[in-house]
């Protein structure tokens, strides 16, 4: 229909609503739909086959005279470096500079994710079954892992679930085109550099053919994520094929190479990341970081016991954690906790990986609640959150339970809509009003269908 909402509804469009029954019962199944964001679609009889909107084709790649001549300049001191004309070729055979992934470093997102949101989402329920599968699957390996290098299975399987999804999303990107594209654009050229040096030297190792050097378009390959230098110094080829496969659909390198780099950092075996504690009323946040280091005895001698009220069993000199201040649940960390941050160094990070580890153990979610400042949503009740925001016409790419900036941002702008606080979070008020307006929405649409005995032909009125 030409025109707008508001044309229904003009003074000088009124006699429509006087109009036959047919006309009345599409003016009311209209009205539903922009009320309710779009929840009805009506089915045409003989539905196109073809969409009318014009194909729009998206190049990622293009070519750059500019790039080309970095390309040049950059072989000359690649070569000087020990790698081969012959390696050279055949890895920028086909190079060209890629927007995609200078959009992507450039447009990294600047959403903050709250400590306790990113938990959720790092120690996801199906993150944790999907994890015990992966254990179960890969047990022979993994405990032959463990007994090589002293880190445990499910250390090793946590950092595999963080990093690739278990090996789901390894990444798509041809990582020789990826760090040119980078090491050119000039943001960080002396670090992206060095990593290309460093992947034409895997190249040249025979580790690796240059048409299967896949990886995330920031360069990070494999199961779990190395970048090359990483991989240069403590990659390990643990099947004993000859290569250093991180690569290929069996992981088993690539979570041997996981663990002999966590080995290789001073990983202590037995020796938790961390134990969640209580704090003895009046305590000071002075006390707490990661540079004041007693023993669990002293530390127990001051009032920090473990959560069954007895000091923590004596794994070494531990540091008070506060990652969300007093208010929030505090742990004793001990050494391992700076290994694992060897991997990458946010808290948040460390934390999911501990925290995904000891659940695969069998352990539990922290006893005392995060501030969040609102009543959370079960993992179920965040995919039914994601469902309604999509059926009330606010685009998301998936239903998947995490909540990351888009649906945040969905959340604020339904909110909005509703003229209530566009907070964001997703709690439990904002499912309830979700919930009211799709059964207010379904029964609106169910009057307007039954106003009308011949609403097939509607859209053609």
């Amino acid at each position: 229909f030409p025109g707008s909402a508001f044309a229904l509804t003009s003074p000088q469009n009124e006699q429509i609503k006087g109009k036959t029954p047919m006309r009345a019962a599409v003016s009311s199944v209209l009205s539903v739909v922009l009320v309710c964001g779009g929840l009805w679609t009506p089915v045409l009889a003989n539905p196109p086959t073809e969409s009318l909107r014009p194909e729009v084709r998206v190049v990622v790649s293009t070519q750059s005279a500019g790039f080309d001549r970095w390309v040049e300049g950059y072989k000359a001191r690649a070569q000087k470096q020990g790698v081969s004309r012959r390696v050279l070729d055949q890895a920028f055979r086909g190079v060209r500079h890629n927007e995609e992934v200078i959009s992507k470093d450039r447009n990294q997102s600047e959403f903050k994710r709250e400590i306790w949101d990113y938990l959720d989402f790092a120690a996801s329920p199906i993150r944790i079954e999907n994890g015990k599968v992966a254990l179960r699957k890969y047990g022979r390996t993994l405990d032959q892992i463990e007994a090589k290098y002293g880190v445990e299975k499910e250390v090793v399987a946590a950092v595999w679930g963080m990093e690739s999804t278990y090996g789901e999303r390894r990444g798509t990107f041809n990582v020789i085109e990826a760090l040119a594209s980078l090491a050119y654009d000039g943001r960080r050229d002396a670090f992206f550099e060095k990593q290309l040096t460093a992947a034409l030297e895997i190249l040249q190792s025979g580790d690796i053919a240059p048409g299967k050097m896949m990886g995330s378009w920031a360069g990070a390959m494999g199961h779990t994520q190395f970048i090359p230098t990483s991989y240069l110094a403590y990659a390990v080829d643990f099947t004993g094929d000859g290569r250093r496969d991180i690569w290929s659909d069996d992981p088993s390198d690539g979570l041997a190479s996981t663990a002999a780099y966590l080995a290789r950092h001073g990983w202590t075996r037995g020796q938790p990341w961390g134990v969640e504690v209580q704090l003895p009323k009046g305590f000071s946040t002075k006390q707490a970081g990661k540079k004041i280091k007693k023993s669990p005895g002293e530390w127990a001698r001051l009032g920090v016991v473990g959560m069954n009220g007895r000091a923590v069993k004596n794994y070494g000199n531990a540091s008070v954690f506060l990652p969300a201040g007093t208010a929030g649940p505090a742990f004793l960390i001990f050494d391992n906790f700076r290994v694992i941050s060897r991997y990458n160094n946010a808290d948040a990070y460390v934390m999911g990986v501990g925290h995904l580890s000891d659940r695969l153990k069998g352990g539990g979610e922290f006893q005392r609640p995060w501030p969040r400042g609102y009543a959370p949503l079960s993992f179920d009740e965040r995919m039914e959150l994601q469902r309604l925001l999509i059926r009330a016409g606010h685009g998301l790419e998936k239903v998947d339970g995490v909540i990351g900036p888009q649906t945040v941002g969905a959340i604020k702008a339904y909110q909005q809509s509703r003229g209530v606080a566009a907070d964001g979070f997703p709690s439990k008020d904002v499912l309830r009003l979700l919930l009211s307006v799709h059964s207010q929405c379904v029964q609106a649409q169910r009057h307007a269908c039954e106003s009308s005995s011949t609403s097939q032909h509607l859209l053609w009125w």
